[in-house]
């Protein structure tokens, strides 16, 4: 059976633009972890981001908008995803298992009044939640995106975005969405 390419297209696109709308009701979470990160920068603290897959894919984009630039011209913020070190990476998850990838990471490099920013589409990726447990010891501010109902990391994250969908695709095209408001507004915020 042959499929309707232009039906398929415009059910993504019409997905798409629903979880968009929504986005607006996440306005205070996303205020509220846009300021916790200005308060964390502006006293010499550091943004970690850690994923899996296309979210480690989404970390990595989302902290080089810190050390590079969104929007504006200015100079670089201490921002860094936990899994580009593929040496450590590698190293830890034969040593340690994969489990405990980020959660060293973390304790090697996150401080107290730092931010964790887990990204997961499930909220149930073992890694993930075992970085932001370590985080939490540390006094860290945890902050997730995942998606509908938030899986595990709803009781480990101070402020969770979670994307109201069970659509990997969807799920992840929200949250560079977010992600890209969340450097717009921490730009905006450290740049006046």
């Amino acid at each position: 059976m042959k499929v309707n390419q232009a039906q398929l297209i415009k059910q993504s696109i019409d997905e798409h633009i629903a979880l968009s709308k929504y986005m607006e009701g996440m306005s205070e979470k996303l205020s509220q972890a846009a300021n916790s990160a200005v308060d964390c920068l502006r006293g010499g603290g550091r943004l970690l981001f850690c994923g899996n897959g296309g979210s480690a894919a989404d970390a990595q984009h989302l902290a080089a908008e810190f050390t590079g630039r969104f929007l504006r011209e200015r100079d670089p913020w201490d921002a860094m995803v936990l899994h580009a070190n593929t040496s450590a990476l590698s190293a830890v998850g034969n040593d340690y298992g994969f489990d405990q990838v980020f959660a060293r990471e973390v304790r090697a490099h996150g401080r107290k009044g730092d931010i964790l920013i887990g990204i997961s589409t499930s909220g149930n990726s073992p890694n993930i939640l075992a970085a932001l447990n370590d985080a939490r010891k540390k006094g860290m501010i945890n902050v997730g995106l995942t998606g509908e109902g938030g899986g595990k990391m709803a009781e480990v994250c101070d402020i969770l975005l979670a994307v109201p969908s069970k659509s990997t695709p969807r799920i992840q095209e929200m949250h560079i969405l977010i992600g890209h408001m969340f450097c717009q507004l921490v730009e905006e915020e450290m740049c006046d």
